[in-house]
C-alpha cells in the first residue's frame, strides 16, 4: 500500500486562504460604501435644512438695541418678472423702528401685520409661490402738491415702473390722521420687496402747515415731488370740480373777487385763490427739507410730453429710465395723455372720465385780473425753486 501524495493538501490550504481574503475584502467594501450613504445621506439632510431655515425661519435675532443685522454671506440676486430681486429671510420688526426700512441693511425687520397682504397682482403671486414675503413700509417719496395740477397723472406714470409701489388712493396721514399713528399709516401701504420705491399722494400736503415738520419726524430722508401749474388755470380747474359735484355754486367771478365781480379785490380767503400762491407754503417745506430732496414737475409739460418730465422723475428717484414715450398716446378728444399699459391693465386706457374736464367760459377780464395778481407770488416761487416754468 503506498502512500497518497501530499500536493492536493497544500491547494487546498492555499484555497481557503484565498477564500478567507476575498471574504474579509467583501466585508470591508460593504463597510465602506455604508459609511459613503451615511455621510452623503447627513450631508445632503444638513443642506436641505439649512435651505429651508433661510426660507422660512429668520436667519438672525436682532442686537439689543437695533433692527437689523447684517449679513454674513452674500445675498443672491434673481431675476423675477422683469424686477432684480434680493432674496432676504424676513423677521420681526422692533416697534421703535416700525416700517423704517435701513438704506445699507439687506436684512429687513418686519412686523407679521406687515408682511400680511392681499395684493393679488401677478408678480406678488408669484412671489408668495416662492416663498418670499412681500412686505408694508412707509413711503420712501411722497406726492404733496399741488391740487387739480397733474397729481394723479403723475402718480399713474410713475407707477409703470416695476420698481415702484404706491398707496392707490389718498391716504391723508400727515394732515387728517396724523394721530392714528406710523403703523396705521404703514398699513395703508402697498406691499414691497427688497429694491422697491414705496409711494404716497396727497396733494392737500403741500398747504397743510404741520406736514413738513410731520414728513420729516417720519424720514428726513423722504423725497418730495411736487406738480404745479399756471394758478390761474389751476383755481379754474379746481372750481370746476368742485361745481360738478355742486350744480348751484355761484359762478366762479362771484367767489374769486370781493364784489363778486372781475373789478374787485381778489378774495384770497377763497380755497381755489389761496392754495395758486405757491411761494408762501414752499417757505414752509423748505425750513424742513433741503431743496435736493424736491422736484417740482411741471403740469403743462407733463401732459404736452409726459415721457420728458417722467424721465425726470426716475432720475430724481434714482430708478433706471425704464418708462418712456412709448408707455404713452394722446387722446385728442379729452386733450390728455393716456396710457398704452399700467400694472392693472395691460390694454391702452386713459386715467378716467374727471380727467380733461371741460371748463365753463370765465370773463377775460377776471382772468387778466388774477394773472395780476399772481405774478410776484410766481415770480418769488421761481426764484425759490431755481425754474422758471414760463406762466403768464
Amino acid at each position: 500500500m503506498c502512500d497518497l501524495p501530499s500536493e492536493p493538501l497544500q491547494y487546498t490550504a492555499i484555497d481557503m486562504q484565498h477564500r478567507q481574503l476575498n471574504r474579509t475584502i467583501a466585508i470591508a467594501t460593504g463597510l465602506l460604501m455604508c459609511a459613503v450613504y451615511v455621510l452623503y445621506t447627513f450631508h445632503a439632510c444638513l443642506l436641505s435644512g439649512l435651505h429651508r431655515s433661510l426660507r422660512q425661519s429668520p436667519s438672525a435675532q436682532p442686537a439689543a438695541g437695533g433692527t437689523t443685522l447684517a449679513p454674513t454671506t452674500q445675498l443672491p440676486h434673481v431675476r423675477i418678472l422683469g424686477s432684480l430681486v434680493r432674496i432676504v429671510p424676513l423677521t420681526v420688526e422692533d416697534g421703535a423702528t416700525a416700517g423704517k426700512r435701513p438704506p445699507a441693511a439687506p436684512l429687513r425687520l418686519v412686523s407679521p401685520a406687515a408682511t400680511n397682504t392681499t395684493d393679488g397682482s401677478p408678480k406678488y403671486r408669484f412671489l408668495r409661490q416662492q416663498g418670499l414675503r412681500p412686505s408694508r413700509h412707509l413711503p420712501d417719496a411722497l406726492i404733496i402738491g399741488v391740487k387739480k395740477s397733474g397729481t394723479r397723472a403723475l402718480l399713474e406714470f410713475v407707477r409703470l415702473h416695476p420698481d415702484v409701489r404706491a398707496a392707490g388712493c389718498e391716504v391723508h396721514f400727515f394732515d387728517r390722521h396724523y394721530a392714528k399713528g406710523l403703523a396705521w399709516y404703514r398699513h395703508h401701504m402697498p406691499p414691497t420687496i427688497e429694491g422697491q420705491i414705496t409711494m404716497e399722494k396727497t396733494p392737500s400736503y403741500f398747504i397743510t402747515r404741520e406736514a413738513p415738520r410731520r414728513v420729516r419726524h417720519m424720514n428726513p430722508a423722504t423725497r418730495l415731488l411736487v406738480v404745479v401749474r399756471d394758478p390761474v388755470t389751476r383755481a379754474i380747474s379746481d372750481y370746476t370740480q368742485a361745481r360738478s359735484k355742486k350744480r348751484d355754486m355761484k359762478r366762479f367771478e362771484e367767489l374769486a373777487f370781493t364784489n363778486g365781480s372781475a373789478g374787485g379785490v381778489v378774495d384770497t380767503s377763497w380755497g381755489p385763490v389761496r392754495i395758486g400762491v405757491y411761494a408762501r407754503y414752499l417757505e414752509r417745506w423748505l425750513e424742513h427739507f433741503p431743496p435736493a430732496q424736491l422736484l417740482f414737475v411741471s403740469g403743462e409739460r407733463l401732459i404736452a410730453d409726459p415721457a420728458v418730465e417722467i424721465g425726470r422723475v426716475q432720475d430724481f428717484l434714482g430708478l433706471k429710465r425704464v418708462v418712456n414715450e412709448k408707455h404713452f398716446y394722446f387722446n385728442s378728444t379729452k386733450g390728455f395723455p393716456c396710457l398704452l399699459k399700467s400694472e392693472e391693465r395691460s390694454s391702452p386706457h386713459c386715467l378716467g372720465k374727471t380727467k380733461g374736464r371741460n371748463h365753463p367760459h370765465i370773463d377775460g377780464a377776471a382772468i387778466d385780473r388774477l394773472r395780476e395778481f399772481y405774478r410776484p407770488f410766481n415770480q418769488k416761487f421761481y426764484h425759490l425753486t431755481g425754474i422758471n416754468f414760463g406762466w403768464p
